[in-house]
């Protein structure tokens, strides 16, 4: 299993349409075979952030949604990202 985590960065005035042109991908990226959960969702506190979540049963998986990312659109109005992938090797109770 793996995790996609970290946050993006956009500026405030469009930070809510962003995420709403990011619905079909969300959707997209759910109904994707091995994706366990995907979000992107605003951060209550800076009006910039917006915070990434994904987790993928395996590397192939996430692999293969991958080419159906940000357009070039979406890719232009992120002005920093700091994302990175974390491989679990194992997962329990809290």
């Amino acid at each position: 299993m793996l995790i996609i985590s970290g946050s993006l960065r956009v500026e405030p005035a469009t930070r809510d349409a962003y995420l709403s042109d990011c619905r079909p991908i969300i959707a997209q990226a759910r109904a994707t075979a091995g994706c366990l959960d995907f979000l992107l969702a605003a951060d209550p506190m800076e009006p910039d952030r917006i915070h990434v979540y994904e987790r993928w049963e395996s590397a192939e998986q996430l692999a293969a949604f991958r080419g159906s990312g940000p357009d070039d659109v979406q890719g232009a109005a992120i002005l920093d990202a700091d994302v990175q992938r974390y491989l679990i090797a194992g997962v329990e109770a809290p």
